[in-house]
């Protein structure tokens, strides 16, 4: 009598290609799982600042607490503000936001850029203290209304601004603070 061989794979072999072929399914979903958790966590820590700071260059659209909208490029970026240089329709001078001071934003990357130096930590304080330094004329816009004229002091929480004309001093803290932009 001859013996048959067989001519496919035999009932165990596929059985094990099988088992195999699910342990890898299995591997491959655990590992996406895996990176999804990690991107997720990575997003987690990610700032606003972080955000601009990636964009830095690039044009941006911001919408202000009062809804009104300030379109520029991004100079430069920290943890608490955020540096435009307007571009047309706007006036093209640079104007100083307080992240708190922001609503939305359009324009932003999905990249983050993390702090690369002490100044990326700096306040608005010591920005507002240089304008102060310098005497340079302002605009200061808040929840409500715009002011122009030249810082005068700076707090903690606040800057006090000498009114054009000898109008008198505006106190207006930080809460309240839309934006200080250079005064044309």
């Amino acid at each position: 009598m001859t013996s048959v061989q067989p001519t496919g794979p035999t009932r165990w072999e596929l059985l094990f290609s099988d088992l195999e072929a699910q342990a890898r399914a299995q591997s491959a979903a655990e590992a996406d799982a895996l990176v999804s958790e990690l991107t997720r966590g990575e997003h987690a820590t990610m700032t606003l600042a972080d955000r601009f700071r990636a964009v830095v260059g690039g044009v941006v659209t911001l919408e202000l607490l009062d809804g009104a909208p300030l379109r520029g490029v991004v100079l430069e970026a920290a943890d608490e503000w955020v540096l435009l240089r307007g571009v047309r329709p706007e006036p093209l001078s640079q104007h100083l936001v307080p992240l708190a001071a922001v609503a939305a934003a359009h324009g932003l990357a999905r990249q983050a850029a993390s702090a690369t130096s002490r100044r990326d930590a700096a306040g608005l304080g010591p920005v507002l203290r240089s304008l102060q330094r310098d005497r340079a004329r302002v605009v200061v816009r808040t929840l409500r209304g715009a002011y122009g004229g030249r810082v005068a002091r700076v707090g903690r929480d606040h800057l006090d601004i000498d009114l054009l004309d000898d109008r008198g001093t505006r106190l207006v803290p930080f809460t309240a603070l839309l934006v200080v932009s250079e005064s044309p």
